[in-house]
């Protein structure tokens, strides 16, 4: 069985963090959609893995919390006439904290916009950091109860709650935005600082995420098919975005301003964390020993 080598693993990521399609990604390398889709589970798998045993015992000052929509297969309201739905078809709600000053993606979920999902992101963020920080989310009431069971009173909570006006009558049921009219500042918890209370950054940080990973792209047909390679996609997306891609106001990686990292990592370096992972598989009697072949 042919192999792609490390050079050609690592055009392939490449591509796939430049928010080209899969399907686009096997024209311009010449691998075929098996071996990228492979690829992009290995290296999924290996991103997530890394990025939790390593982005810990954080000393961040404020986190900004924010929900990023997108669907897997069909959206939510066709689930029910799809043919042949998989598990994890519909809405998808995918759960990012940044920090304000170093621009860290500091925890992600993919998951749905509920109350449960809600408590496993907090819980995995209050497990990141190592002291007290301020908090700010959007005015969802899911993170009320989140924020409360994960950190307790030990944190200065304040959500920014945006006010939106009425949709004209010609865009209602257009892919058109209400027009924000203003937006309320309200402590939660603790003592936080209003004059930084805002969600400007992780926003900021959704408009990369569409950009960059063509399964957040509205209006076409580049969403998810399968709910794994979608976790898959956002895990390799924010491998990247922490430790390869220089920030343009820090000049830096947020990982390496975060005091994570010494250096702009390569793709090559994101490649090397599957040596650990890739087992040469068994194939019957062809593994035997010479002492079992000649008995």
């Amino acid at each position: 069985m042919n192999r792609l080598n490390n050079s050609e693993r690592a055009k392939i990521l490449a591509l796939l963090c430049e928010g080209m399609g899969v399907n686009a990604t096997c024209r311009v390398s010449g691998a075929s959609k098996m071996t990228v889709l492979k690829l992009l589970t290995d290296v999924g798998q290996a991103c997530a893995d890394y990025m939790d045993d390593n982005i810990r015992g954080l000393k961040s000052k404020r986190i900004e919390c924010d929900e990023i929509w997108s669907f897997c297969y069909a959206k939510q309201k066709n689930v029910k006439d799809a043919i042949s739905a998989p598990d994890g078809a519909g809405d998808v709600w995918t759960w990012t904290a940044i920090d304000s000053d170093n621009k860290l993606m500091v925890s992600y979920l993919v998951g749905t916009r509920d109350v449960e999902c809600a408590l496993t992101f907090m819980d995995d963020l209050a497990g990141r950091l190592a002291n007290r920080v301020q908090l700010t989310t959007d005015g969802l009431r899911a993170y009320l109860v989140a924020v409360e069971e994960s950190f307790g009173a030990d944190i200065d909570n304040a959500q920014l709650v945006k006010m939106y006006g009425t949709t004209q009558d010609n865009l209602k049921g257009k892919y058109s935005p209400s027009e924000c009219t203003g937006i309320k500042k309200q402590r939660i918890t603790g003592k936080p600082d209003f004059s930084n209370v805002s969600t400007s950054y992780v926003e900021r940080a959704n408009l990369t995420i569409r950009m960059q990973n063509r399964r957040f792209t509205r209006l076409t047909n580049a969403f998810s098919k399968k709910l794994d390679n979608h976790i898959h996609a956002f895990s390799l997306f924010a491998m990247h975005y922490n430790y390869c891609k220089i920030h343009n106001s820090l000049r830096v990686t947020p990982a390496m301003e975060a005091g994570i990292a010494d250096h702009v990592w390569s793709h090559e370096e994101i490649i090397a964390l599957l040596k650990d992972k890739e087992v040469p598989k068994k194939r019957g009697k062809y593994n035997r020993s010479k002492s079992e072949i000649s008995n």
